[in-house]
């Protein structure tokens, strides 16, 4: 069933500014599959982040693409390689991932003001991240912005307006963003129950259905799926 934060999210669609540079008429994007199916991503290179970095960057310069993307609700076996996930068999991604080099520009794509944010810097974690609260259409909701640089949280105060359009983050290096390769998981969550500078970005399987029911999928703000090729 659709929410009422979802059919007001699509509404509104065109309106929101895009969340990293993407020019559709000019730039690629690369579809990256982080389940099962991807038999090229051992689970040696995915430990290392060093190797899994440069898997990625050279399948983004093979395919000559800007960024590559994707996550939403599927099931990963990338989350082996931390014990953050795997202690509690969580594998569900709950946000989208656009993967690109470090310090890339991130974006607000609606106005609103700063939720909370922290340094989660567990292996395999967020490293810095920073939550926005929206209202839309009366509806109150969140966006998730993780591994961003620890200069993007520095000096930030909650409650501090952010404007549309506003650059509120930068892909963050490996050594600032939960040791991963520069990208940035972006996340809508509906409620946060609680949660303060962090919010689970993958669920356990047996708990799929109760998180995507509060996390939409992020592409109804970003608006880029549909130019993967």
């Amino acid at each position: 069933m659709i929410s009422e934060l979802e059919n007001a999210l699509k509404k509104n669609q065109p309106d929101f500014h895009k969340v990293v540079e993407f020019n559709p008429a000019k730039d690629k994007l690369y579809p990256f599959d982080f389940s099962s199916a991807n038999h090229e991503l051992t689970t040696d290179t995915i430990a290392n982040t060093d190797a899994f970095s440069s898997y990625i960057n050279q399948k983004l310069e093979n395919k000559n693409c800007k960024y590559g993307i994707g996550g939403y609700n599927e099931n990963r076996t990338l989350y082996r390689r931390s014990e953050l996930f795997d202690e509690a068999n969580r594998s569900i991604h709950l946000g989208i991932d656009i993967w690109g080099p470090a310090d890339t520009k991130v974006y607000a794509p609606l106005g609103g003001m700063v939720h909370s944010f922290a340094f989660n810097n567990e292996f395999g974690d967020y490293g810095a991240t920073l939550i926005l609260l929206h209202q839309l259409e009366s509806i109150a909701f969140h966006t998730l912005y993780g591994h961003l640089s620890l200069k993007d949280i520095a000096g930030l105060s909650e409650g501090a307006y952010i404007s549309r359009g506003q650059v509120v983050g930068h892909f963050g290096e490996a050594k600032e963003n939960g040791h991963w390769p520069p990208h940035l998981h972006f996340q809508i969550i509906n409620e946060m129950n609680g949660w303060k500078g962090d919010y689970p970005g993958v669920a356990a399987i047996t708990e799929r259905e109760k998180y995507l029911a509060n996390n939409p999928d992020a592409d109804l703000i970003l608006n880029m799926m549909k130019y993967v090729k």
